[in-house]
Protein backbone atom coordinates (compact mmCIF):
# COMPACT_ATOMS: atom_id res chain seq x y z
CA UNK A 1 0.00 0.00 0.00
CA UNK A 2 1.36 3.28 -0.89
CA UNK A 3 1.72 5.75 2.01
CA UNK A 4 -0.89 8.93 1.65
CA UNK A 5 -1.17 12.05 3.35
CA UNK A 6 -4.76 12.66 1.41
CA UNK A 7 -7.91 12.93 4.09
CA UNK A 8 -9.88 10.05 4.14
CA UNK A 9 -12.39 9.73 1.24
CA UNK A 10 -14.75 6.42 1.07
CA UNK A 11 -17.10 5.45 -1.37
CA UNK A 12 -19.64 3.25 0.40
CA UNK A 13 -21.28 0.70 -1.87
CA UNK A 14 -23.80 -2.36 -2.05
CA UNK A 15 -27.46 -3.02 -3.76
CA UNK A 16 -30.03 -2.87 -1.00
CA UNK A 17 -28.49 -0.90 1.82
CA UNK A 18 -28.11 -3.08 4.84
CA UNK A 19 -26.48 -0.75 7.76
CA UNK A 20 -24.53 0.95 5.10
CA UNK A 21 -26.54 4.62 5.16
CA UNK A 22 -25.46 4.80 8.85
CA UNK A 23 -21.85 4.01 8.08
CA UNK A 24 -21.87 6.52 5.24
CA UNK A 25 -23.87 9.11 7.78
CA UNK A 26 -20.93 8.79 10.06
CA UNK A 27 -18.16 9.51 7.36
CA UNK A 28 -19.89 12.28 5.93
CA UNK A 29 -20.19 13.80 9.44
CA UNK A 30 -16.21 13.62 9.82
CA UNK A 31 -15.92 15.08 6.23
CA UNK A 32 -14.65 11.40 4.69
CA UNK A 33 -17.65 10.24 2.66
CA UNK A 34 -16.77 10.22 -1.07
CA UNK A 35 -20.28 9.27 -1.73
CA UNK A 36 -22.83 6.54 -0.77
CA UNK A 37 -23.99 3.91 -3.74
CA UNK A 38 -26.83 1.67 -3.13
CA UNK A 39 -30.67 0.59 -4.67
CA UNK A 40 -32.87 2.31 -1.75
CA UNK A 41 -34.07 5.39 -1.10
CA UNK A 42 -31.68 7.93 0.87
CA UNK A 43 -33.28 7.67 4.42
CA UNK A 44 -30.43 9.32 6.36
CA UNK A 45 -30.60 12.48 5.06
CA UNK A 46 -27.25 13.02 3.10
CA UNK A 47 -27.05 15.68 0.76
CA UNK A 48 -28.08 14.61 -2.53
CA UNK A 49 -24.19 15.05 -4.47
CA UNK A 50 -23.18 12.47 -2.16
CA UNK A 51 -25.90 9.52 -2.59
CA UNK A 52 -26.42 7.44 -5.58
CA UNK A 53 -29.52 4.74 -6.12
CA UNK A 54 -29.80 2.49 -8.67
CA UNK A 55 -32.92 2.54 -10.13
CA UNK A 56 -32.49 0.29 -12.16
CA UNK A 57 -31.58 -2.12 -9.53
CA UNK A 58 -34.43 -1.15 -7.55
CA UNK A 59 -37.63 -0.83 -10.10
CA UNK A 60 -36.72 -4.03 -11.68
CA UNK A 61 -37.19 -5.46 -7.73
CA UNK A 62 -40.13 -3.53 -6.69
CA UNK A 63 -42.63 -5.96 -8.03
CA UNK A 64 -41.42 -8.19 -5.96
CA UNK A 65 -40.84 -6.24 -2.44
CA UNK A 66 -44.33 -5.82 -2.91
CA UNK A 67 -46.33 -8.37 -4.20
CA UNK A 68 -44.31 -11.57 -3.91
CA UNK A 69 -43.73 -13.94 -0.28
CA UNK A 70 -40.13 -13.22 0.90
CA UNK A 71 -38.49 -16.12 -0.36
CA UNK A 72 -39.47 -15.17 -3.78
CA UNK A 73 -38.02 -11.49 -3.60
CA UNK A 74 -34.96 -12.90 -2.16
CA UNK A 75 -34.66 -15.38 -5.17
CA UNK A 76 -35.46 -12.34 -7.66
CA UNK A 77 -32.68 -10.41 -5.96
CA UNK A 78 -29.70 -12.88 -6.97
CA UNK A 79 -31.61 -13.04 -11.00
CA UNK A 80 -31.54 -9.86 -10.93
CA UNK A 81 -28.00 -8.92 -9.81
CA UNK A 82 -26.73 -8.68 -12.92
CA UNK A 83 -28.35 -5.00 -13.36
CA UNK A 84 -26.70 -4.44 -10.49
CA UNK A 85 -23.44 -4.95 -12.01
CA UNK A 86 -23.94 -3.15 -15.49
CA UNK A 87 -25.50 0.26 -13.22
CA UNK A 88 -22.24 0.03 -10.89
CA UNK A 89 -19.98 -0.44 -14.23
CA UNK A 90 -21.39 2.77 -15.70
CA UNK A 91 -21.37 5.05 -13.14
CA UNK A 92 -17.95 7.69 -13.00
CA UNK A 93 -15.81 7.61 -9.81
CA UNK A 94 -15.50 9.94 -7.44
CA UNK A 95 -12.45 11.02 -5.65
CA UNK A 96 -11.61 8.17 -3.18
CA UNK A 97 -8.93 6.43 -1.65
CA UNK A 98 -11.00 3.83 0.53
CA UNK A 99 -13.77 1.88 -1.64
CA UNK A 100 -15.91 0.15 1.62
CA UNK A 101 -18.29 -2.45 0.19
CA UNK A 102 -20.50 -4.94 1.33
CA UNK A 103 -18.76 -8.09 0.36
CA UNK A 104 -19.98 -9.88 -2.78
CA UNK A 105 -20.78 -6.65 -3.95
CA UNK A 106 -17.50 -4.91 -4.66
CA UNK A 107 -16.09 -6.99 -7.69
CA UNK A 108 -16.15 -4.36 -10.05
CA UNK A 109 -15.41 -1.24 -8.04
CA UNK A 110 -12.37 -3.41 -6.53
CA UNK A 111 -11.99 -3.86 -10.24
CA UNK A 112 -11.53 -0.56 -11.14
CA UNK A 113 -9.42 0.68 -7.80
CA UNK A 114 -5.98 2.36 -7.80
CA UNK A 115 -3.39 0.95 -6.20
CA UNK A 116 -3.12 3.33 -3.63
CA UNK A 117 -6.44 2.55 -2.92
CA UNK A 118 -7.99 0.46 0.43
CA UNK A 119 -10.19 -2.22 -0.74
CA UNK A 120 -12.84 -2.54 2.07
CA UNK A 121 -15.10 -5.95 2.32
CA UNK A 122 -17.76 -5.32 4.75
CA UNK A 123 -19.09 -8.86 6.20
CA UNK A 124 -22.91 -9.13 7.47
CA UNK A 125 -22.00 -12.64 8.01
CA UNK A 126 -19.54 -15.31 8.56
CA UNK A 127 -16.98 -16.77 6.59
CA UNK A 128 -19.12 -18.01 3.50
CA UNK A 129 -18.29 -21.69 4.35
CA UNK A 130 -18.94 -21.20 8.07
CA UNK A 131 -22.04 -19.20 6.57
CA UNK A 132 -23.68 -21.81 4.38
CA UNK A 133 -22.42 -25.20 6.25
CA UNK A 134 -23.90 -23.71 9.68
CA UNK A 135 -27.06 -22.71 7.51
CA UNK A 136 -27.35 -26.16 5.73
CA UNK A 137 -27.37 -28.18 8.81
CA UNK A 138 -30.40 -26.55 10.59
CA UNK A 139 -32.26 -27.09 7.16
CA UNK A 140 -31.22 -31.13 7.24
CA UNK A 141 -32.26 -31.62 10.86
CA UNK A 142 -35.48 -29.21 10.98
CA UNK A 143 -36.99 -29.05 6.95
CA UNK A 144 -35.12 -31.90 4.86
CA UNK A 145 -34.75 -31.23 1.06
CA UNK A 146 -34.88 -27.34 1.96
CA UNK A 147 -31.68 -25.78 0.65
CA UNK A 148 -29.72 -22.24 1.52
CA UNK A 149 -31.35 -19.62 -0.36
CA UNK A 150 -28.40 -17.92 -1.05
CA UNK A 151 -26.58 -19.63 -4.77
CA UNK A 152 -23.50 -20.63 -4.63
CA UNK A 153 -22.00 -18.24 -7.10
CA UNK A 154 -22.41 -15.45 -4.97
CA UNK A 155 -21.01 -17.29 -2.16
CA UNK A 156 -17.96 -17.88 -4.70
CA UNK A 157 -17.93 -14.26 -5.38
CA UNK A 158 -17.86 -13.49 -2.24
CA UNK A 159 -15.06 -15.82 -1.37
CA UNK A 160 -12.99 -14.09 -4.16
CA UNK A 161 -13.64 -10.41 -2.63
CA UNK A 162 -12.28 -12.08 0.87
CA UNK A 163 -8.82 -12.72 -0.79
CA UNK A 164 -8.77 -9.48 -2.86
CA UNK A 165 -9.76 -7.00 -0.03
CA UNK A 166 -6.84 -5.34 1.92
CA UNK A 167 -9.22 -4.85 5.14
CA UNK A 168 -12.33 -7.00 5.99
CA UNK A 169 -14.70 -5.60 8.51
CA UNK A 170 -15.94 -8.37 11.39
CA UNK A 171 -18.52 -7.40 13.04
CA UNK A 172 -18.46 -9.86 15.64
CA UNK A 173 -15.64 -11.89 17.59
CA UNK A 174 -17.47 -14.87 15.36
CA UNK A 175 -16.96 -13.81 12.29
CA UNK A 176 -12.94 -13.37 12.37
CA UNK A 177 -13.00 -16.80 14.40
CA UNK A 178 -14.89 -18.44 11.15
CA UNK A 179 -12.47 -15.75 8.52
CA UNK A 180 -9.18 -17.42 10.32
CA UNK A 181 -10.78 -21.22 10.45
CA UNK A 182 -10.97 -20.71 6.88
CA UNK A 183 -7.61 -19.62 6.01
CA UNK A 184 -8.15 -15.43 6.01
CA UNK A 185 -4.85 -13.86 7.67
CA UNK A 186 -6.03 -12.34 11.40
CA UNK A 187 -4.59 -9.41 10.05
CA UNK A 188 -6.86 -8.55 7.41
CA UNK A 189 -9.82 -8.68 10.00
CA UNK A 190 -11.27 -5.76 11.53
CA UNK A 191 -13.67 -6.05 14.65
CA UNK A 192 -15.85 -3.27 14.99
CA UNK A 193 -19.10 -4.35 16.34
CA UNK A 194 -22.03 -2.30 15.11
CA UNK A 195 -23.86 0.61 17.06
CA UNK A 196 -27.12 1.60 17.89
CA UNK A 197 -29.36 5.21 17.46
CA UNK A 198 -29.56 6.60 21.15
CA UNK A 199 -31.74 9.11 20.61
CA UNK A 200 -34.22 5.96 19.65
CA UNK A 201 -33.21 3.48 21.80
CA UNK A 202 -33.38 4.84 25.58
CA UNK A 203 -32.33 2.45 28.42
CA UNK A 204 -35.57 0.84 30.22
CA UNK A 205 -36.51 2.44 34.36
CA UNK A 206 -36.91 -1.00 35.42
CA UNK A 207 -37.66 -4.55 34.93
CA UNK A 208 -41.43 -5.45 34.55
CA UNK A 209 -43.33 -7.25 37.30
CA UNK A 210 -44.40 -10.11 34.73
CA UNK A 211 -41.67 -11.59 32.89
CA UNK A 212 -41.51 -11.06 29.10
CA UNK A 213 -38.44 -11.63 27.01
CA UNK A 214 -37.97 -10.69 23.35
CA UNK A 215 -36.62 -11.51 20.30
CA UNK A 216 -36.44 -9.95 17.28
CA UNK A 217 -35.54 -11.41 13.69
CA UNK A 218 -36.95 -13.43 11.11
CA UNK A 219 -38.24 -16.81 12.66
CA UNK A 220 -35.86 -19.22 10.98
CA UNK A 221 -33.64 -21.96 11.22
CA UNK A 222 -30.31 -20.42 11.08
CA UNK A 223 -31.65 -17.98 14.29
CA UNK A 224 -32.47 -20.94 16.54
CA UNK A 225 -36.20 -19.85 17.07
CA UNK A 226 -36.79 -23.73 17.02
CA UNK A 227 -34.61 -24.28 20.07
CA UNK A 228 -35.98 -20.81 21.35
CA UNK A 229 -39.37 -22.13 21.33
CA UNK A 230 -38.56 -25.34 23.29
CA UNK A 231 -36.42 -23.52 25.79
CA UNK A 232 -39.59 -21.05 26.35
CA UNK A 233 -41.78 -24.48 26.74
CA UNK A 234 -39.41 -25.34 29.92
CA UNK A 235 -39.73 -21.51 31.25
CA UNK A 236 -43.46 -22.21 31.41
CA UNK A 237 -43.27 -24.99 33.56
CA UNK A 238 -41.25 -22.62 35.92
CA UNK A 239 -42.38 -19.54 35.81
CA UNK A 240 -46.27 -19.96 34.10
CA UNK A 241 -46.70 -16.20 33.89
CA UNK A 242 -44.02 -15.82 31.96
CA UNK A 243 -43.94 -14.07 28.15
CA UNK A 244 -42.07 -14.56 24.79
CA UNK A 245 -42.37 -12.09 21.99
CA UNK A 246 -41.32 -12.01 18.63
CA UNK A 247 -40.56 -9.66 16.02
CA UNK A 248 -40.15 -10.76 12.52
CA UNK A 249 -42.13 -12.44 9.90
CA UNK A 250 -41.63 -16.32 9.26
CA UNK A 251 -38.66 -17.48 6.48
CA UNK A 252 -40.16 -20.59 4.31
CA UNK A 253 -37.31 -22.91 6.08
CA UNK A 254 -39.32 -22.87 9.41
CA UNK A 255 -42.63 -23.83 7.80
CA UNK A 256 -42.53 -27.54 9.10
CA UNK A 257 -42.18 -25.81 12.77
CA UNK A 258 -44.37 -23.15 12.32
CA UNK A 259 -47.85 -24.82 12.79
CA UNK A 260 -46.36 -26.94 16.29
CA UNK A 261 -45.18 -23.33 18.35
CA UNK A 262 -48.37 -20.89 17.18
CA UNK A 263 -50.08 -19.20 19.90
CA UNK A 264 -47.22 -20.03 22.27
CA UNK A 265 -45.73 -16.52 22.12
CA UNK A 266 -46.62 -12.85 20.47
CA UNK A 267 -45.81 -11.97 17.57
CA UNK A 268 -45.22 -8.82 15.46
CA UNK A 269 -44.64 -9.84 11.65
CA UNK A 270 -42.91 -5.97 11.79
CA UNK A 271 -42.37 -2.94 13.71
CA UNK A 272 -40.04 0.17 12.84
CA UNK A 273 -37.80 1.67 15.35
CA UNK A 274 -39.80 3.72 17.22
CA UNK A 275 -42.38 1.27 17.73
CA UNK A 276 -39.87 -1.50 18.86
CA UNK A 277 -37.73 0.66 20.97
CA UNK A 278 -41.37 1.08 23.23
CA UNK A 279 -41.79 -2.91 23.35
CA UNK A 280 -37.66 -3.24 24.63
CA UNK A 281 -38.45 -0.69 27.19
CA UNK A 282 -40.87 -3.15 28.78
CA UNK A 283 -39.28 -5.99 28.40
CA UNK A 284 -37.12 -8.07 31.13
CA UNK A 285 -34.62 -9.72 28.34
CA UNK A 286 -33.62 -10.14 24.93
CA UNK A 287 -33.30 -13.48 23.55
CA UNK A 288 -31.52 -14.54 20.58
CA UNK A 289 -29.85 -18.50 20.36
CA UNK A 290 -28.71 -17.76 16.68
CA UNK A 291 -26.88 -20.44 14.62
CA UNK A 292 -24.99 -17.69 12.39
CA UNK A 293 -24.93 -14.08 12.76
CA UNK A 294 -22.50 -11.56 11.26
CA UNK A 295 -23.53 -9.34 14.35
CA UNK A 296 -27.42 -9.01 15.04
CA UNK A 297 -27.82 -5.23 14.98
CA UNK A 298 -30.66 -5.56 17.34
CA UNK A 299 -28.16 -6.71 20.23
CA UNK A 300 -26.85 -3.09 20.37
CA UNK A 301 -29.86 -1.76 19.98
CA UNK A 302 -31.57 -3.96 22.92
CA UNK A 303 -28.28 -3.21 25.31
CA UNK A 304 -28.92 0.62 24.51
CA UNK A 305 -32.45 -0.11 25.88
CA UNK A 306 -30.72 -1.05 28.97
CA UNK A 307 -31.69 -4.84 28.41
CA UNK A 308 -29.59 -7.97 29.56
CA UNK A 309 -28.91 -10.34 26.63
CA UNK A 310 -29.58 -13.84 26.25
CA UNK A 311 -27.55 -15.19 23.23
CA UNK A 312 -24.84 -17.47 21.60
CA UNK A 313 -21.60 -16.92 20.43
CA UNK A 314 -22.55 -17.44 17.25
CA UNK A 315 -24.92 -14.45 17.47
CA UNK A 316 -22.10 -12.28 17.35
CA UNK A 317 -23.12 -11.31 21.47
CA UNK A 318 -19.38 -12.64 22.96
CA UNK A 319 -18.36 -8.94 21.68
CA UNK A 320 -19.68 -7.00 23.35
CA UNK A 321 -21.33 -9.39 26.02
CA UNK A 322 -19.49 -10.99 29.11
CA UNK A 323 -20.94 -14.10 30.34
CA UNK A 324 -22.63 -13.23 33.79
CA UNK A 325 -21.99 -9.53 33.31
CA UNK A 326 -24.20 -7.96 30.94
CA UNK A 327 -26.48 -11.69 30.26
CA UNK A 328 -25.67 -15.02 29.89
CA UNK A 329 -23.28 -16.54 26.89
CA UNK A 330 -25.76 -19.78 26.00
CA UNK A 331 -25.20 -23.26 23.74
CA UNK A 332 -27.77 -22.50 20.65
CA UNK A 333 -29.18 -25.50 20.22
CA UNK A 334 -29.22 -26.54 23.87
CA UNK A 335 -32.50 -25.67 24.63
CA UNK A 336 -32.30 -26.60 28.73
CA UNK A 337 -29.20 -24.14 28.65
CA UNK A 338 -31.19 -21.44 27.05
CA UNK A 339 -34.24 -21.92 29.53
CA UNK A 340 -31.95 -21.99 32.70
CA UNK A 341 -30.56 -18.35 31.61
CA UNK A 342 -34.30 -16.98 30.87
CA UNK A 343 -35.41 -18.11 34.46
CA UNK A 344 -32.61 -16.76 36.43
CA UNK A 345 -33.66 -12.82 34.87
CA UNK A 346 -37.20 -13.75 35.40
CA UNK A 347 -36.87 -14.93 38.84
CA UNK A 348 -34.43 -12.47 40.23
CA UNK A 349 -35.00 -8.34 39.59
CA UNK A 350 -32.16 -7.62 41.49
CA UNK A 351 -29.71 -9.51 39.01
CA UNK A 352 -31.77 -8.65 36.03
CA UNK A 353 -31.58 -4.64 36.91
CA UNK A 354 -28.10 -5.64 37.16
CA UNK A 355 -27.33 -6.80 33.95
CA UNK A 356 -29.28 -4.49 32.59
CA UNK A 357 -27.42 -1.55 33.26
CA UNK A 358 -24.09 -3.50 32.65
CA UNK A 359 -25.69 -3.79 28.95
CA UNK A 360 -26.45 -0.17 28.51
CA UNK A 361 -23.25 0.73 29.85
CA UNK A 362 -21.02 -1.50 27.27
CA UNK A 363 -23.20 -1.65 24.43
CA UNK A 364 -24.81 2.37 23.65
CA UNK A 365 -21.87 4.27 25.92
CA UNK A 366 -19.47 5.57 23.69
CA UNK A 367 -21.07 2.96 20.61
CA UNK A 368 -23.60 4.59 18.72
CA UNK A 369 -23.45 4.85 15.01
CA UNK A 370 -20.79 7.54 14.71
CA UNK A 371 -18.54 6.40 17.05
CA UNK A 372 -18.66 2.84 14.87
CA UNK A 373 -17.95 4.96 11.96
CA UNK A 374 -15.15 6.93 13.73
CA UNK A 375 -13.19 4.03 14.61
CA UNK A 376 -13.31 2.62 11.04
CA UNK A 377 -11.96 5.94 10.00
CA UNK A 378 -9.25 5.86 12.15
CA UNK A 379 -8.50 1.99 10.99
CA UNK A 380 -8.78 3.30 7.59
CA UNK A 381 -5.82 5.95 8.22
CA UNK A 382 -3.93 3.65 9.38
CA UNK A 383 -4.14 1.02 6.53
CA UNK A 384 -3.33 3.64 4.33
CA UNK A 385 0.09 4.92 5.94
CA UNK A 386 1.11 1.41 5.96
Amino acid sequence: MRPSSNPIQVLVATAGSWWLPHTALAFHKQNALAGLWVSNKNSSGLPAEKFKRSWPFHLAMKPFYHFTPQIVSERAFYALFPIWKSWLCRQELPKCNVIHAMVGFGTELFDRAGSGTLKVADCPNSHPVSYHGYWQRECDLWCPGEKVPIPQWFFARINRELERADLILCPSNFVRDTMVLNGISAEKCFVNPFGSDTSIFQPRKAPPQKPRFISVGTICLRKGHQYLFRAFEQVKKAVPEAELICVGDYKTDFRLEKSKWEGTFTHYPNLNHSELAKLLATCSGFVLPSLEEGFARVLSEAMAAGLPIIASYESGATTLVDDGVEGFIVRPRNPTHIAEAMIKLAQDSGLNQKMGEAAYQKGAVKNTWQDYGDRLIEKYRHQLKK
